[in-house]
């Protein structure tokens, strides 16, 4: 007769231990601790603080082309910061999901993680979004360029506000990151998550902006709304030859092809004090005469609009 011992059970770690093993593990250099990112609750307003608000933006839509897509889910998270550019608290929270004119696509569902059940029947309170971004100064998305556009033709009220990328406005590599993808940046921050809702990605916003950059001393958030105050001119260089498309892109400029009615043409956008630089290198190194480019003064209240 064989007789076999059982495995004793073992105990899971309590909070308390687990605290304690990062705390533990955080004090190497040979170790990095990524934490479950914890939407932040919301808090209560102290009458007479000093604060601005902000709104977290992110869409989900069935397309690229903002003239034509649809909007499938909105995400927003309002939230109060200083001047100073430090995040006081979560205001609120908004989600919801919009029922599109046709079925998704295999590609939209596998990239969204959407399926056609969950928008079924759906459809965006338009005067209840527009009362949640009332009160706000700012927009801030991580594609401003991709999320402005659709919130503009769907809700006009979006015209109004100024607006914020945090994907381009922050040189994250001169700050120590590898590039913009949010999700890295979330890790840079200390945290990870699993997105499944658009306001997902808005928490995990929250937590990059609000996180101190080492190589100023300041939140991300902070860096982001300085930038985004500052005017920046767009260049365009219209009727340029073929044959110096890659010249313009190794300086920096982008192609717009047209169709969302603004010129067919290379342009660029760049800071008030180098637009004479920039004019500059056109009249030498493009056209070879001594040209005027049509030129664009953006602020945060038209950068990343279809409307310039």
């Amino acid at each position: 007769m064989i007789l076999s011992q059982a495995s004793p059970v073992e105990t899971p770690p309590t909070p308390v231990d687990l605290q304690a093993m990062a705390a533990a593990l955080a004090r190497s250099p040979d170790y990095r601790i990524l934490r479950r990112l914890a939407a932040r609750p919301i808090y209560t307003l102290i009458i007479g603080t000093d604060v601005r608000t902000g709104i977290l933006l992110d869409t989900e839509t069935t397309g690229l082309d903002h003239s034509r897509d649809e909007i499938i889910e909105l995400g927003m998270v309002k939230f109060d910061y200083t001047t100073e550019g430090r995040i006081v608290g979560v205001r609120n929270t908004f989600s919801a999901f919009n029922e599109p004119s046709a079925p998704l696509s295999s590609e939209v569902r596998a990239l969204t993680g959407i399926a056609d059940e969950m928008v079924a029947g759906h459809r965006f309170d338009d005067a209840a979004i527009a009362a949640f971004i009332d009160d706000a100064v700012i927009v801030i998305a991580h594609n401003s360029g991709f999320d402005r556009k659709f919130a503009e033709r769907y809700w006009p009220v979006f015209e109004q506000k100024a607006w914020g990328c945090s994907a381009t406005e922050i040189d994250w590599r001169k700050h120590g990151f590898a590039g913009s993808q949010l999700g890295y940046l979330l890790n840079g921050a200390g945290y990870f998550h699993h997105a499944h809702r658009a306001v997902d990605d808005c928490h995990a916003l929250l937590e990059v902006l609000a996180f101190e950059l080492p190589t100023i001393g300041s939140p991300a958030l902070a860096l982001l709304l300085e930038t985004a105050r500052k005017p920046t001119m767009r260049v365009w260089a219209e009727q340029t030859a073929f044959e110096l498309k890659d010249s313009l892109k190794r300086r920096g400029y982008r192609w717009n092809d047209g169709s969302d009615g603004r010129p067919k043409s290379w342009f660029i956008d760049v800071d008030d004090s180098g637009l004479d630089e920039e004019i500059a290198f056109l009249r030498t190194q493009i056209y070879m005469q001594d040209v005027e480019p049509t030129v664009q003064r953006l602020t945060a209240f038209t950068r990343f609009s279809s409307r310039v």
